[in-house]
């Protein structure tokens, strides 16, 4: 399993938290990348759902991980 930004993007708009089985239904509907429903069928599930991207890929960076200045625009 393997994630990168492209893939995980497809997934920002889905109804969190979701199941394993609700992400994986999200994925085929949005027309994602065969990837990202793979990526998904491997994830462990024990029935609780996911809160967010990062309980899946913990590494997904948010906002503050890029230096950029918005008061300066």
């Amino acid at each position: 399993m393997y994630w990168t930004l492209e893939l995980v993007n497809h997934l920002e708009d889905a109804p969190w938290p979701a199941t394993k089985d609700e992400l994986i239904e999200f994925s085929i509907r949005t027309g994602a990348p065969a990837e990202v429903t793979e990526n998904l069928q491997e994830l462990e599930d024990d029935g609780a759902p996911y809160e967010s991207i990062e309980e899946i890929w913990p590494d997904y960076p948010t906002k503050d991980d890029f230096f950029f200045n918005e008061d300066e625009y």
